[in-house]
C-alpha cells in the first residue's frame, strides 16, 4: 500500500478526485483554493477501491469530514519523490544531435502514408518533438499546400507576411530571405512575442545553382556552451537581447536573451538571428563582455560537425521547431529558379494532435 506520510495536505485537498471537487464531465476544478477549510489534516486513511475496482486509498478529512478516494496507480506516479514529467519543451525532453546522428538518413515520412496511416503521422510528429524536424516526402506540388500540411496537425499561424511567405527573389526585399544572398543558422522572427514555434518549408521548385538547406541543433549548441564556457552562457541566458523588425506596414519588437531557460535552468529557447538584433544599451563594460560570448556562441553553431546540409528537392516539405533548431541556407544563382512556400504555426497543436493519435493507439 503506498504510504500517504509524505503528502502536503493542501495539496492531496487540491487534487481530490471526487464529484464535488471535479466537474465528470471535463475534469476542471469546482472550488477555488481559499475555499478550502483553515487547518486542513487527515483525520483518517482506509483501505478502498475506486468504482473501476482498482486499490485506492479513502482519506477523511478535519475539520470539513469531507471524503477523498486516490487510485493507488496514480498516488505511485505523483506523490513526492516520484519522478515529475515536463511539458516536453526543455532539453531533457529532447534527443539533442550533432550532424553525424543522421549519417544514415534524415527523419522522414511519405506523404501518402502520413496522410493514411496513424501510426506513421504518430511517428513523424514525434520527431519534431524528439528531433526538432521531419521531412515529408512526396507532398503534392501545389500552390498553397503547405497550409494543408499544417492542418494535418494543426492551425496556420497568420503573421504580417500572410498565412504563408513566398521564399523566392523578389525585386524590392524587405528581407533578405528573399534574395539569392547566404543565410547562416537563424531563428525566424525573434522580435516576435511569442516567436512562432513551428516552421513549415514547402518545395516547389528548386533549379537554382546553390540553395542547399541546413538545420542546427541550437539545444546541443547551448549544451556545449555551457561545458565550454560557462561564464558565456550566463551571459547570454541573462543579458536579454533587442530584436526588431520594421518596413512601411509593421514594427515588431522583442527582448529577450539569445538562450532561454526555464526556472530549473534548463534549455528552453533559443532566439539568434544576426540580422534582427538590434543596439544593445549596456554599460561598456557589460557590452564587451555580451559581445565576447555573443561571438562565442556564433562560431560553435557554425561548426561543420553541427552543420545537417541537404538539398530540399520539389515534393519535400520540412517541418521544424523554430524555438530549438537554427535554420540556413547557401547563396544561390539568382537568375536560377528556386521557390519555397512557408508557413507558421504553433507547436502545443501538434504535441496535442500526437497526445490524442497515441491515446486512440492505446484503446485500440
Amino acid at each position: 500500500m503506498v504510504s500517504l506520510a509524505s503528502a502536503s495536505p493542501l495539496w492531496l485537498r487540491d487534487n481530490c478526485p471526487c464529484a464535488d471537487c471535479r466537474d465528470p464531465r471535463n475534469g476542471q476544478k469546482l472550488f477555488q483554493i481559499t475555499e478550502l477549510p483553515d487547518a486542513l489534516a487527515v483525520d483518517a486513511v482506509h483501505d478502498a477501491r475506486t468504482p473501476e475496482g482498482s486499490p485506492a486509498r479513502e482519506v477523511v478529512w478535519a475539520p470539513d469530514g469531507h471524503r477523498s478516494v486516490y487510485p493507488e496507480s496514480w498516488l505511485g506516479d505523483h506523490l513526492p519523490g516520484a519522478a515529475a514529467p515536463g511539458d516536453g519543451r526543455t532539453e531533457d525532453d529532447k534527443e539533442l544531435w550533432a550532424a553525424s546522428r543522421f549519417d544514415g538518413g534524415l527523419p522522414e515520412a511519405d506523404w501518402d502514408a502520413y496522410r493514411g496511416d496513424p501510426a506513421v503521422r504518430a511517428a513523424a510528429l514525434d520527431s519534431v518533438l524528439r528531433l526538432g524536424f521531419v521531412l515529408l516526402r512526396g507532398v503534392p506540388v501545389h500552390d498553397r499546400h503547405v497550409l494543408d500540411v499544417a492542418g494535418t496537425f494543426g492551425y496556420v499561424r497568420e503573421t504580417n507576411y500572410g498565412e504563408l511567405f513566398e521564399v523566392r527573389v523578389e525585386a524590392d526585399p524587405n528581407n533578405l530571405a528573399f534574395t539569392g544572398a547566404r543565410i547562416t543558422p537563424h531563428t525566424d522572427n525573434p522580435y516576435r512575442d511569442p516567436v512562432p514555434t513551428l516552421q513549415l518549408l514547402h518545395c516547389l521548385v528548386n533549379a537554382a545553382q546553390g540553395g542547399d538547406s541546413g538545420l542546427v541543433d541550437g539545444f546541443h549548441a547551448a549544451a556545449l556552451l555551457r561545458a565550454e564556457a560557462p561564464e558565456s552562457y550566463e551571459i547570454l541566458t541573462r543579458v536579454p537581447v533587442p530584436f526588431a523588425f520594421a518596413d512601411e506596414r509593421t514594427e515588431l519588437r522583442a527582448h529577450r536573451p539569445l538562450i532561454g531557460t526555464d526556472p530549473a535552468g534548463r534549455i528552453r529557447e533559443i532566439r539568434f538571428n544576426n540580422r534582427s538584433i538590434g543596439t544593445l544599451r549596456l554599460p561598456t563594460d557589460r557590452l564587451d563582455a555580451f559581445y565576447a560570448a555573443y561571438r562565442r556562441f556564433g562560431e560553435l553553431l557554425l561548426r561543420p560537425e553541427l552543420q545537417l546540409d541537404f538539398r530540399l528537392a520539389p515534393g519535400d516539405c520540412l517541418i521544424f521547431d523554430n524555438t530549438r533548431l537554427l535554420h540556413a541556407r547557401t547563396a544561390f544563382a539568382e537568375s536560377g529558379d528556386r521557390h519555397l512556400q512557408g508557413a507558421y504555426a504553433d507547436i502545443d497543436g501538434l504535441a496535442s494532435t500526437l497526445a490524442v493519435l497515441r491515446r486512440e493507439e492505446s484503446a485500440r
